[in-house]
């Protein structure tokens, strides 16, 4: 598991940012800090892609190089995730790309948190590296719920779950129910728990509303 904060760094600026409550009256600049940590997040997760060697031609000689080859599907959760998804994609520009329209009702009488899909659109993922973004990841459910999901799309090579803010409770889940696909976890920030309405503490609130606006 890789979390951008632990180490001093321009991510923990666009994290505290994302958290006050002042800033994030700037709709604005909250949407663009999720983007740059999906840049950043991106940067990470490509030091861990297969890449080959080639050659390039410049003006003046032919220089060594390196480039991609895995073949990545960035997936986005709606519809929180859509500017955290786009700093991803200005990076893996020639990724596919999939949506999952997941949200979750309230709570049962049991106390669980039932997830509901109410959109799915993907490419074949079979043998394919997956980015799964998601800027909350609180407990866990809604990622295993959409992973789930999309094997009937095929079966990847490695799953890269990506989010800016996690709790404990989530990791563990992730890690009990995703037994069958290699994966790793790459966080902006692991946070303290869950409340009692299963939201992250500290966190920052709802990440749809700030970014969009209450919906009905």
């Amino acid at each position: 598991m890789f979390i951008l904060s632990e180490t001093p760094s321009i991510a923990n600026h666009f994290i505290n940012e994302l958290r006050d409550i002042e800033t994030q009256k700037d709709r604005m600049r909250f949407r663009k800090n999720l983007e740059r940590l999906g840049e950043l997040l991106a940067y990470e997760i490509s030091k861990e892609l297969e890449f080959k060697d080639i050659e390039v031609k410049t003006p003046l000689a032919i220089a060594p190089s390196k480039t991609i080859t895995s073949d990545l599907v960035i997936i986005t959760i709606l519809r929180a995730s859509l500017p955290f998804y786009q700093g991803f994609l200005n990076y893996f520009d020639q990724a596919e790309s999939g949506f999952i329209g997941a949200f979750r009702e309230e709570e049962q009488e049991d106390g669980e948190i039932k997830i509901n899909l109410g959109y799915k659109a993907s490419p074949s993922l079979e043998g394919k590296e997956i980015i799964l973004a998601d800027p909350m990841l609180a407990t866990g459910k809604s990622f295993i719920k959409t992973i789930n999901a999309l094997l009937v799309n095929g079966k990847p090579k490695k799953i890269h779950i990506a989010a800016v803010f996690a709790a404990p409770e989530g990791i563990e889940y992730i890690k009990n129910n995703l037994k069958e696909i290699p994966f790793s976890i790459w966080l902006g920030v692991l946070d303290q728990k869950l409340n009692n309405l299963s939201y992250i503490v500290p966190g920052l609130g709802d990440a749809g509303d700030l970014a969009f606006g209450p919906k009905l």
